[in-house]
């Protein structure tokens, strides 16, 4: 179909037309989205944020406009808001970790930090290898559960599934230690 006419709709109102769109561009977004964002469900997520943003914003479409530049630029745009949510929210939390060890109220809650820090890396080191290294590759080195699949050449299921053991482990190891192994864990851990 002609894409003026497809402007023209969608502009009046037509929600067909979304629906067209979203067949034709919506597997070449995800891809698009994939390739920067490296997750399924961001990359989904940027697709169906795109499609809402046309509908909500087609008022302010011109009736020539270039559906498929503006679609790739929406997606574009919000793997950039990706990015910079996810830059904020660990800058955001590796600074509430320094402030919570910082703001401890004395040297002997630094000294039960330090305990603890050396009980987990203790709890670490009895992990099975391979949960150890995926556990090492994802919590300390940062790298996400689909880079340690493809670095260690086994599926995403394995990956997560040994993440999940290895937070069981470490929580059950750590409760004798009460509230403040407990907050140890939620903000270094989990």
């Amino acid at each position: 179909m002609d894409e003026d006419k497809r402007v023209k709709r969608l502009i009046s109102g037509d929600k067909a037309v979304v629906n067209e769109l979203y067949d034709d561009y919506s597997s070449r977004l995800y891809h698009f989205a994939f390739g920067y964002l490296k997750s399924e469900a961001d990359s989904l997520d940027i697709v169906q944020e795109v499609f809402v943003n046309l509908w909500n914003s087609r008022k302010n479409l011109k009736k020539n406009s270039n559906l498929e530049a503006y679609l790739f630029t929406v997606a574009k745009n919000t793997i950039i808001s990706v990015f910079r949510k996810k830059l904020s929210e660990k800058n955001y939390l590796e600074n509430l970790k320094f402030e919570v060890v910082d703001n401890s109220i004395d040297t002997e809650s630094k000294v039960n930090y330090d305990l603890l820090a050396e009980k987990v890396q203790e709890l670490i080191e009895k992990l099975p290898p391979q949960r150890q290294r995926i556990y090492v590759m994802c919590k300390e080195k940062g790298y996400t559960n689909q880079f340690v699949a493809n670095e260690l050449n086994i599926s995403l299921k394995t990956v997560e599934d040994h993440m999940t053991k290895a937070r069981k482990f470490l929580k059950e190891n750590l409760s004798e230690y009460g509230f403040v192994a407990l907050l140890y864990f939620v903000l270094f851990l989990s």
